[in-house]
């Protein structure tokens, strides 16, 4: 992460999380937010729920299908999004961990990484 800033890798960690929802999720969060902290990287995504899924998650049993399927979904991409991050970070990510509120429509990933970022910045 050399002549990066904390700031610009968020941005950039950010900006490669709303593509990869849009392509593989079907649409964007209409809010995003990273956080660089020491050896994670936090990532909390508004508005992720598409209007039919926000429609099943008005029954206990429609949530469920819901974070099922969301889970899954991002079990079979986990691969590309750790390199994604593993390229952004210049490090290895060592895992990666989901929840989605079906409540509130926002999703939160943590990735914990091989080394403590704060310590690269310029």
């Amino acid at each position: 992460m050399e002549h990066k800033t904390k700031g610009q890798a968020e941005s950039q960690i950010s900006e490669a999380m709303i593509k990869f929802e849009k392509d593989y999720m079907g649409r964007g969060p209409t809010e995003i937010k990273t956080y660089i902290i020491k050896d994670m990287v936090f990532v909390r995504l508004k508005g992720v729920l598409t209007p039919a899924e926000e429609q099943l998650a008005k029954s206990p049993e429609g949530a469920g299908l819901i974070k099922k399927a969301r889970v899954q979904l991002l079990e079979g991409t986990r691969v590309l999004l750790e390199k994604m991050i593993s390229d952004i970070a210049a490090c290895q990510v060592q895992s990666m961990h989901t929840d989605i509120s079906t409540k509130t429509g926002e999703r939160v990933i943590v990735f914990t990484l091989d080394k403590n970022l704060e310590e690269q910045f310029c």
